[in-house]
């Protein structure tokens, strides 16, 4: 069911359009060719520049965008240098074009920094065995596991090469962007190491993909860690969020539209987070479960093998049972490979 206790002051620019926030920040929307169709990142005045938060996926639309824009007033003085929230493609993905092109620096997380480049680095290698055990043990069909073999490495294809060095964003950090302070703020369970950006002053938090106003984040677990608890991350977060971020801030999300309403929006993710762990416990007291059986409990529409959503399902429904595992409330056995869950005893 939506919400509906966010108000939303503004409409959102078309693609490849730019809109006023509140003074000297400014709203861009970069499309991208998934059913997700656009990103928002924002253009903040610094000095006699603009500093940039996200850059869109590594596309030719992309690259026309940033040259056309960039090259227009009032963007047309210069960039001064690029932050990212996180690793994800459409975040990253035209940092390294965006910093070599203009010769700036790149702002970014350790963690997300160094997680993207190891992920990079498996273009042009054959899927671990590793990888390929995890999503076996998950319940994949045969051809599904042969899907992701091919797919394997695509990851890199979708973002610019990394700048070879970095400024580092920490939590707590105060950033000083043209006229405004910025407080770095990390969040965890989407990526490793999410860096928002508050201003106090002005009761604006540049989100990423912490908290989103129509959808919830895929909190995911991934082959390189199979026993890590990122949805114990994600909601120590919103916790964190809520307890220190004010309620009246203006919310500027990756994706869908600025809104206020901070601490309902983390009040209602937090309760559909725990209803999926309700729905869950309840599936597996009746039978044991392999991974992708629990899609039922836990998603409102099948997710089919040949879906590009499988990969994604299967990450958030293991990050879902690995939360219930370290509570004690299921139990987890191998039998030929298979991993099956079960209520605890």
């Amino acid at each position: 069911m939506p919400q509906t206790n966010l108000s939303f002051p503004m409409e959102p620019p078309a693609a490849g359009q730019w809109r006023e926030v509140s003074k000297g920040v400014y709203w861009l929307r970069q499309p991208m060719p998934l059913a997700l169709n656009h990103i928002n990142v924002w253009l903040l005045e610094d000095g006699d520049g603009f500093a940039l938060v996200d850059t869109g996926p590594r596309t030719e639309e992309t690259v026309e965008i940033w040259t056309r824009v960039l090259a227009a007033p009032p963007f047309d003085r210069k960039l001064t240098r690029v932050f990212v929230t996180h690793m994800h493609p459409d975040h990253v993905g035209m940092a390294g074009w965006l910093t070599r092109r203009f010769g700036v620096r790149l702002w970014m997380s350790r963690l997300e920094y160094l997680s993207c480049r190891v992920t990079v680095s498996d273009m042009n290698r054959e899927a671990p065995k590793d990888a390929v055990d995890y999503f076996h043990e998950a319940g994949w069909p045969d051809a599904a596991i042969e899907k992701y073999r091919a797919r394997f490495g695509a990851f890199g294809k979708m973002i610019y090469t990394l700048p070879d060095s970095f400024r580092r964003l920490s939590h707590g950090q105060n950033i000083r962007i043209g006229e405004r302070d910025w407080r770095v703020v990390i969040g965890r369970g989407h990526s490793p190491e999410h860096a928002c950006l508050y201003n106090e002053r002005d009761k604006l938090l540049i989100s990423g993909d912490q908290v989103l106003p129509r959808i919830s984040s895929n909190i995911s677990v991934h082959p390189l860690e199979p026993a890590a608890n990122p949805m114990a991350d994600w909601l120590e977060s919103l916790d964190w969020l809520e307890r220190n971020i004010p309620d009246d801030v203006l919310v500027m999300p990756a994706h869908d539209e600025c809104f206020h309403g901070l601490h309902a929006r983390l009040k209602y993710l937090r309760e559909g987070q725990h209803k999926s762990f309700e729905r869950l416990r309840e599936a597996l007291a009746r039978q044991p479960m392999r991974v992708v059986d629990t899609f039922s409990a836990l998603f409102s529409r099948p997710i089919e093998p040949s879906s590009n959503h499988f990969h994604l399902a299967t990450g958030e429904a293991q990050a879902c049972l690995n939360y219930l595992l370290e509570r004690g409330d299921i139990d987890r056995t191998i039998k030929d490979g298979i991993a099956w869950y079960t209520a605890a005893q």
